[in-house]
């Protein structure tokens, strides 16, 4: 009886749990398809740039620090700032939240439509004639929900073939996001569907994640019991019997295909959902990949030295950045605007505090000191020093310089050539932890933190979600086609459930009224 008792349950597990997630499952299989060729809509970085006005200096007669203040900021803040321009006026940005004009330190009022719209015809001057604002957003709409910090934002649409709409920052004026009609629409069929981030929902951030984190569990459930009852119902020697025939499986119909498709696609079925809720990060079982505030401020030196950065240090790093960036991209304004220094930002490297010149196609960086020449990285050595500096006392179990992606530092993004900067170096310590630090030369920063249990969680995520593995996930069409296989049967193992879902639910209904 008690045997009996454990399969009833077994089996009412399985079928209410996909009774009550078939859809679901069948939305996630589908989207997950999409989410191969077309993501969530994002404004490219370098497009940013691009379309950004040349920084011109010359009218620039603030400090950062004085900046800082006039914003009503610490002088500690002056580490997050960038020097860019707002339509034809230098201007200090201090993160997400506030800007203060370079040239006279006032702090940038919040953009009204007209204003904002001039800026965009300024960035888009071929839509000038067809732009127009469209909305003011005090809450993010469905594109915007990773970019709250910089709220309330304008969205502009630029009134051309492809229906692409902007949005604009009120407080900083910076551009934040772009949309198209295509990528909207492909993005609801994707990651919008796959992640249900649809904006009442994910607006509540907590409600959202532990939502996604226990109908994971549910799935796992879910995968288990149906791969342990179709392994346990299945006869190799065709030992049930369906309408008079001998058959491997007792069922018929839709059932039938549902026993097979989960035999053979109930492994990945399980891996894919487990991975899938792993990425939720739940129960913060791992550290993530950002390095710590200590290991930060070790590889900076401290807090900014911000009474290096006077007005004329400004200009000055300006003047070295253009004139270099205007020497490799071969002839300065001959080449075009597109190539032009178009932003500063600031970093400090074992307490030096240097300059960072943004253009399209690479950065260039200069020391905050009278007459240094621009440079593209910072030397081995500093870097080297740098590392140790940021887990002081840690011994050091080796360093090396990467030519070359390794298995946890590179692109995961699905854009051919997309990745992080290279060369890094990366320094593994000898620590509880098992830290290892990939520092960039090309910005003085630590790029990535890996510990042991991140690297655990690279294989259960990224290895089993996306089949992220080397030698296969960079080999395409190989890898488009195995993984659309493998989605395609857990579609199958989804959609076969349905109709006979619904007609015992339909039966059971109406049990319960009688």
């Amino acid at each position: 009886m008690a045997i009996i008792d454990w399969r009833r349950a077994l089996v009412v597990t399985h079928r209410w749990l996909g009774i009550g997630g078939g859809l679901l499952f069948v939305a996630w299989f589908a989207s997950g398809i999409v989410m191969l060729y077309a993501r969530m809509p994002e404004l490219d970085p370098d497009e940013r740039l691009a379309r950004a006005p040349a920084l011109a200096t010359t009218s620039v007669t603030v400090s950062p620090s004085e900046a800082a203040a006039a914003s009503g900021l610490p002088v500690s803040a002056v580490g997050a700032v960038r020097l860019g321009m707002l339509g034809d006026r230098p201007v200090y940005r201090f993160g997400a939240g506030s800007a203060v004009y370079a040239d006279d330190g006032r702090q940038v009022q919040p953009l009204l439509a007209g204003r904002a719209v001039a800026i965009v015809a300024g960035l888009y001057p071929e839509h000038a004639g067809t732009l127009r604002h469209d909305a003011r957003l005090t809450g993010p709409d469905q594109w915007t929900l990773q970019s709250r910090a910089y709220l309330p934002l304008r969205r502009i649409a630029l009134g051309d073939a492809a229906g692409t709409e902007v949005y604009l920052a009120e407080r900083t004026g910076d551009l934040v996001m772009k949309t198209t009609t295509s990528g909207r629409r492909w993005a609801y069929a994707g990651a919008v569907l796959h992640w249900l981030y649809f904006t009442p929902f994910r607006a509540h951030s907590t409600l959202w994640a532990q939502t996604i984190i226990w109908l994971s569990v549910a799935g796992c459930v879910l995968a288990l019991s149906g791969l342990f009852w179709g392994l346990l119902r299945f006869s190799v020697r065709r030992g049930h019997r369906v309408g008079g025939n001998p058959t491997r499986s007792p069922y018929s119909g839709l059932l039938r295909w549902h026993h097979y498709a989960g035999l053979l696609f109930g492994v990945f079925t399980f891996t894919w959902i487990l991975s899938g809720g792993l990425s939720m990060e739940p129960w913060s079982w791992h550290p993530g990949t950002a390095p710590t505030s200590a290991q930060r401020e070790g590889v900076s030196g401290g807090a900014l030295r911000a009474e290096r950065l006077s007005t004329e240090a400004v200009r000055a790093a300006a003047e070295t950045l253009t004139a270099a960036s205007d020497a490799r991209s071969g002839g300065g304004a001959a080449s075009g605007s597109r190539l032009s220094l178009k932003e500063i930002s600031l970093v400090q490297l074992l307490g030096e505090p240097y300059f960072v010149g943004h253009r399209t196609g690479g950065s260039l960086l200069v020391a905050a000191t009278p007459g240094a020449q621009a440079f593209a990285r910072f030397a081995d050595e500093a870097t080297e020093r740098a590392a140790r500096a940021a887990m002081p006392g840690i011994p050091v179990v080796d360093a090396a310089w990467l030519g070359e992606y390794d298995a946890y530092y590179y692109g995961r993004g699905y854009a051919a050539g997309s990745g992080p900067p290279l060369p890094v170096l990366r320094v593994r310590f000898a620590d509880e932890a098992e830290t290892w630090l990939y520092l960039d030369p090309a910005r003085g920063i630590i790029a990535r933190k890996e510990e042991r249990l991140t690297r655990l969680n690279r294989w259960l995520y990224h290895g089993l979600h996306s089949l992220d593995f080397p030698g296969l996930y960079e080999r395409r069409p190989l890898w488009d086609l195995l993984v659309i296989v493998l989605s395609v049967g857990g579609l199958a193992v989804s959609a076969t459930t349905l109709l006979p879902g619904w007609r015992r639910l339909v039966r059971a209904v109406r049990r319960v009224r009688g």
